[in-house]
């Protein structure tokens, strides 16, 4: 049976995430994979973690049921307190949610705020399920370029002023300031300033995704773009990174008026995060792995992360590929240019030499940008797996340049 003729005509403009299909291969024998963003499940907490199932015993009566949509009470104050130097102090419990997940955060701040047409304004490149989550709301997006340092400010300034003198004004700035997926790169202190300002200068709102924010593996900590502003934006951030993704256990800081509306739409979405793993994250943090196990994290990944710099010195440098070293996150962003390399066809010479990478176009608006770049993440694959993908790319390059 044909059911198209029953789809929306949202779902008929739906696209699967590239990222996800391209997972689907990886059972190929000898197949690499560089492509998809998670953590290498060899840094779980899983003792730690499992200690917390005591909870079953002496709550399970209480966390087997329906809970409150905003999430556990003593969950968001224990965010509270411990993400506080990086918010500029404590939030109240009606300032906080917990979500089933941090994407969640986008769908449900998009239901409050956004109507159909309305302009939101995104990094490019940006998060790939942010853009499909807009694209499912409807929204006008307009995207400014970045640099080395984030988001041009003077681009950005330039956009507003432009949609100003049209009698138009942006809704939303969707940003990650903290080793932006897909390009590693963080928005500086002067420009999270600057970008606080124009929010009142102009009003609008911004939703500031921070996902891989305690994953830095050199240099300071900045302060939030909440710390701020708080009035306009809405912080995101999440478990995923730093305990694991299958908790799937986010959380929004933001003014209580906007919270409270999110939850109203969580109703209906979900109804309430899990009770059973809020409480068991809840142990664990209590209990103090959080705080413990990061350094550990830290270590693995920065020595994975320098193990991908060495090996891209040694055989893309001398192709032309250039990048800017992240100094946190998952993820190395190749720039091309040099090589007059297209990065969806290295992408498919690449399959071809069973090596999995993503090219930039799934994350880009302005397809100036797609061509020219492509996304490496080193998060999960070994050491070993990262030296002999790192071969592999470079084969892919000469073999496109004979």
């Amino acid at each position: 049976m044909d059911y198209h003729h029953f789809y929306s005509h949202i779902a008929k403009s739906a696209r699967p995430s590239p990222v996800r299909e391209i997972l689907k291969i990886l059972d190929k024998e000898n197949m690499i994979s560089f492509a998809g963003g998670m953590p290498d499940p060899n840094v779980f907490p899983i003792e730690e973690f499992a200690q917390g199932s005591e909870v079953l015993k002496t709550k399970g009566a209480q966390i087997l049921q329906y809970s409150i949509t905003e999430g556990n009470p003593q969950l968001r104050e224990f965010i509270a307190s411990w993400s506080a130097p990086r918010m500029g102090g404590a939030v109240s419990n009606d300032q906080i949610m917990i979500t089933s997940g941090s994407q969640q955060i986008i769908d449900l701040l998009c239901w409050s705020i956004i109507d159909p047409q309305d302009i939101v304004i995104t990094e490019d490149p940006t998060y790939l399920a942010a853009l499909n989550v807009f694209s499912n709301h409807q929204v006008q997006i307009q995207t400014v370029d970045t640099d080395k340092h984030g988001i041009k400010i003077d681009d950005l300034e330039s956009t507003l002023q432009t949609l100003k003198k049209n009698g138009k004004s942006p809704k939303l700035l969707y940003s990650i300031v903290n080793f932006q997926n897909p390009s590693g790169i963080v928005i500086s202190e002067e420009r999270r300033q600057k970008i606080a300002k124009l929010a009142d200068e102009y009003d609008f709102l911004i939703l500031e995704d921070d996902p891989y924010g305690y994953l830095r593996y050199e240099g300071e900590h900045l302060h939030s773009i909440y710390s701020y502003n708080n009035n306009r934006v809405i912080y995101a951030g999440s478990f995923s990174k730093i305990l694991s993704p299958a908790v799937r256990i986010g959380w929004a800081i933001g003014a209580k008026e906007i919270i409270r509306q999110m939850i109203i739409f969580k109703q209906s979405v979900d109804i309430c995060p899990s009770a059973i793993t809020q409480e068991l994250v809840l142990e664990y943090c209590k209990k103090g792995y959080l705080e413990s196990h990061l350094p550990k994290i830290l270590a693995l990944y920065k020595a994975k992360r320098d193990v991908m710099q060495q090996s891209f010195e040694s055989d893309l440098a001398p192709l032309k590929v250039k990048w800017n070293t992240p100094k946190g996150g998952f993820f190395f962003w190749l720039d091309l240019e040099d090589t007059h390399i297209n990065a969806d066809t290295l992408t498919q010479k690449a399959l071809q030499n069973n090596l999995a990478v993503i090219p930039a176009k799934p994350f880009c608006v302005n397809q100036n940008n797609s061509v020219r770049f492509i996304r490496c993440n080193f998060s999960y694959p070994s050491t070993e797996i990262i030296q002999e993908g790192s071969r592999r790319i470079a084969q892919s390059i000469q073999e496109l340049l004979c």
